[in-house]
């Protein structure tokens, strides 16, 4: 699929608070999904789009807008930051022992806890405001905002962030925006690609939270989803955000060659 060509500066652009969210006003709601949260035991949402005719497909509404801690999911941000002001030069970059691929595929929180600190506060809320991410609240100790529950955003918002990820639509370097969609991507065969990334945190309750957010692509189409879980019980770990993900995406017709 092509993506759009769009010229930014490399420096941040007064964007607007809808730059990084999607509509779901016209969302179909499909309440028959919510048998695969209830397998795991766990309160969520999903939303999917199909960018090639605008639709979304929502379960649960009511969460669906509602902000909560973006936890490792910030690291898609992060990551951007860093390689746009040169605190990243690019992902093989080592910091002790990691490097940025390697950190960025198993959320070592270290890592780019590291680079926040690099980028530093006033920076990182300049291009904070500049994408209008969320709430935009980076209160806090500068290397762990986005899990002490200042930081927040929806799960609306994070697949607007994706989907202007996928088309270079966010105010970075297309090369810096090309590195995280190529860290994203974690299958890619003859059917389809899928493209995420996986995340747990904690609301100021102390219930787990977990995203699993990204793209798949289907016969020269390109699909974008998120999926948030709520879990009241300890312990939940993440591969309930994941297997919901795949047995959504495999209800909906994905995965099998058939889109």
């Amino acid at each position: 699929m092509k993506r759009f060509k769009i010229c930014y500066c490399l420096l941040p652009i007064a964007y607007c608070l809808f730059f990084s969210s999607c509509s779901v006003n016209n969302a179909k709601v499909d309440n028959s999904l919510k048998k695969y949260f209830d397998e795991n035991n766990v309160d969520g949402c999903f939303t999917l789009l199909n960018n090639a005719n605008g639709e979304v497909t929502v379960y649960n509404m009511a969460l669906d807008t509602l902000r909560f801690s973006p936890a490792s999911t910030f690291q898609i941000v992060n990551s951007l930051i860093g390689l746009q002001t040169g605190r990243i030069t690019d992902e093989n970059m080592r910091i002790e022992e990691d490097s940025m691929s390697t950190a960025f595929k198993t959320y070592d929180s270290p890592y780019f806890q590291e680079v926040a600190r690099r980028i530093g506060r006033d920076t990182m809320k300049t291009w904070i405001d500049s994408i209008g991410y969320g709430n935009k609240d980076i209160d806090g100790p500068i290397d762990s905002f986005w899990f002490n529950n200042h930081l927040k955003i929806s799960a609306d918002e994070q697949l607007g962030l994706v989907k202007r990820l996928y088309f270079d639509q966010l105010p970075f370097r297309k090369s810096a925006q090309q590195i995280i969609r190529d860290l994203m991507l974690r299958d890619n065969n003859t059917a389809y690609k899928l493209s995420w990334i996986i995340s747990k945190g904690k609301d100021e309750k102390g219930n787990d939270l977990s995203w699993f957010n990204g793209w798949i692509e289907e016969n020269n189409h390109v699909y974008f989803f998120v999926t948030f879980v709520k879990a009241t019980k300890p312990g939940t770990d993440l591969d309930a955000v994941m297997k919901i993900t795949q047995a959504i995406l495999k209800d909906k017709g994905f995965m099998q060659g058939k889109m």
